[in-house]
């Protein structure tokens, strides 16, 4: 009959002194949640005795320390990002288990500016989400945060590191086939359809394009989905643009923003003076739902809005980020998908 395996044999299997497997049995002085975790693996792996206790200790720990929930938003100028922040602010002071809410906002675009930022707020924080363009200096963050034990979530938009922890957001092919199965009926007469892209390395806008286009080659040959148009979320972009198209296609039946921050540059050529020979009206559907797609789609600009439901979407992600915190720090990047339901408004159930 074997031996059963002593504390000094966890020290040994974890590397660390007998002192610090003592503290994390005993909950004497605080340890590193890291090496607490060292340790109590280390002793599940010999099969010591006192191993449950250690982990049911460590947990009854975590379970009174408040959580800091991290979340690197895009433009704070934007009235849907300032919006988003205070919903994930209020879902985190209402979840059950303590936590507070940081909330950074990314105003520079380079992706190895949006890289440093993400690092230095995922650092600080036990768990981070956010939205942000797919890019090796992304993947690379989130590959150094899951080795320190922070959980990584997409928000809004889907990122293609395999050690993420998850997506949380709507679903972009239903929002791309949903904005072409509204112009497809919509659309009064056959003519070339226009489509906006914040950036194609939003996975979100990507997937969102692709299903816009496959859905109608597919239902309605008739409309010609023109070259996509990329405005960087540029308001003045997106508006120059737009006019142009105008110009260019005076037959323009539809036309689909996927992005966000360019619409209203888009918004404001629809409603400028229409050019020469161009008197039909162009079937438009886009995202979000500010002052400003209320007002668009009041007279009659706009006309369907596909809307991420915020406070849904805040809950989702916080919770989220909970239980990922819940887990062992190795099943953290199982890339769990919660998407939630897009919403659909036109002028006649604007809430």
């Amino acid at each position: 009959m074997s031996a059963r395996p002593t504390l000094e044999a966890v020290a040994q299997a974890a590397g660390v002194s007998t002192a610090t497997v003592d503290r994390v049995i005993n909950n004497r002085l605080p340890v590193r949640e890291a090496t607490a975790l060292r340790v109590i693996e280390a002793a599940e792996r010999i099969g010591y005795h006192g191993a449950a206790l250690m982990r049911a200790r460590l947990m009854e720990r975590g379970e009174r320390r408040t959580r800091t929930l991290g979340f690197c938003l895009l433009r704070r100028h934007e009235a849907f990002y300032r919006e988003l922040g205070r919903e994930i602010s209020a879902a985190a002071s209402r979840h059950a288990r303590p936590g507070v809410a940081v909330i950074d906002h990314l105003d520079a675009t380079d992706p190895a500016a949006v890289a440093r930022q993400m690092l230095e707020l995922g650092r600080e924080v036990d768990a981070l989400a956010v939205v942000a363009v797919d890019h090796p200096h992304v993947d690379a963050v989130v590959e150094e945060l899951h080795r320190l034990g922070r959980p990584v979530f997409a928000l809004l938009s889907d990122l293609g590191s395999p050690l993420r922890a998850g997506y949380v957001g709507v679903d972009p092919r239903r929002c791309g086939r949903s904005a072409a199965w509204a112009i497809s009926r919509l659309a009064r007469a056959p003519g070339p359809v226009a489509v906006f892209v914040g950036s194609h390395r939003y996975l979100g806008h990507e997937a969102s394009e692709m299903s816009f286009r496959a859905y109608l080659r597919e239902h309605a040959p008739q409309l010609r989905v023109l070259d996509t148009q990329v405005n960087l979320e540029d308001e003045q972009l997106a508006h120059e643009a737009t006019l142009d198209l105008l110009h260019r296609h005076p037959d323009l039946a539809g036309l689909y923003d996927a992005g966000g921050g360019g619409t209203p540059g888009i918004i404001r050529a629809l409603r400028a003076e229409r050019p020469p020979g161009h008197a039909r009206h162009v079937v438009t559907v886009c995202n979000g739902l500010t002052a400003e797609h209320r007002r668009a789609l009041i007279d009659g600009v706009v006309d369907l809005v596909l809307v991420s439901p915020i406070a849904r979407l805040a809950q989702t992600v916080v919770e989220a980020m909970h239980a990922a915190l819940d887990q062992p720090p190795e099943a953290r990047a199982r890339a769990a998908q919660l998407t939630v339901p897009v919403e659909l408004f036109i002028a006649e159930n604007l809430p």
